[in-house]
């Protein structure tokens, strides 16, 4: 068994300096810091010399602890403890603007989190019928799932849950505008007979490269194989050919010569 500490030696006049921790919930080096710095001395000392504090020593470390709860600094809370005449409403009403502005800001937090987990289950944090008006008739809402589904435990879903969060229906519409004119862009080019592999082909495929890059970050070798897959769905070729018969199949031949412009082999080409 061992001896006791010198911090835990009892006094007749009031507790030890690790009964009196203890009981108020901080540290004893706590109580040796407030004792250097002048905040709450102790009361008495016993015959060894070591630190007590009396039931007044005690009610004044409370109050350290609801100033200091508070947010307040050190200094402060010793300069309202120690003059008597120091008003502590003036203070306490700045921490209480202080504590307010901290709550409003974690209520922000917690709605951008909220936000994020929506975005993280849902995808795009817009009714269906909203999708359905920025994206077009032809839009398929169900389709967000699906992807989550597929994609959910990708960087690439991370990537698009974390962007959706910040965006607003505005947001969503400059995005579904920008889109549009693009996939007019695409149809005027292959009406036009531009050849796969050209600098005006390569141009759009990096502009239809770029729209993804709204959702996530895409590599050209992502661009071919997210192409390569949309060629097997009829939902998203009928997508791409409501602008122009043939758009879809055309637009798969001007990303595969894009990639391989940029070292990338279009056959061997994965999602990476």
């Amino acid at each position: 068994m061992t001896s006791p500490g010198p911090d835990d030696e009892r006094g007749d006049d009031g507790l030890t300096v690790a009964a009196t921790a203890a009981l108020v919930g901080v540290t004893v080096r706590t109580l040796h810091h407030w004792d250097a710095v002048g905040l709450v001395s102790p009361s008495g000392r016993t015959a060894s010399g070591y630190r007590l504090y009396d039931a007044a020593a005690v009610a004044r470390i409370h109050r350290v602890l609801v100033y200091r709860e508070l947010g307040l600094p050190l200094e402060r809370i010793a300069e309202l403890l120690d003059e008597p005449s120091l008003s502590a409403a003036v203070p306490l009403r700045d921490q209480r603007e202080q504590l307010v502005a901290r709550i409003d800001r974690l209520r922000g937090m917690v709605d951008a989190v909220d936000r994020m987990i929506e975005a993280e289950e849902g995808g795009v944090l817009l009714t269906p019928e909203e999708q359905v008006a920025l994206f077009g008739t032809d839009w398929r809402p169900e389709w967000a799932g699906q992807a989550r589904e597929r994609w959910g435990d990708t960087p690439q879903w991370r990537q698009f849950a974390e962007r959706s969060a910040t965006r607003t229906a505005d947001d969503w519409r400059e995005i579904a505008a920008g889109v549009t004119a693009l996939y007019e862009d695409l149809a005027a080019a292959h009406r036009d007979g531009v050849a796969p592999g050209s600098p005006a082909a390569n141009a759009l495929a990096e502009r239809h490269r770029a729209s993804i890059g709204a959702y996530f970050d895409c590599t050209h070798a992502m661009h071919v194989a997210l192409l390569r897959c949309q060629a097997d769905d009829p939902e998203f070729v009928a997508h791409y050919e409501q602008f122009g018969a043939g758009l879809a199949g055309w637009l798969r031949e001007v990303v595969d010569a894009n990639a391989a412009a940029h070292g990338v082999d279009p056959a061997t080409a994965t999602w990476e």
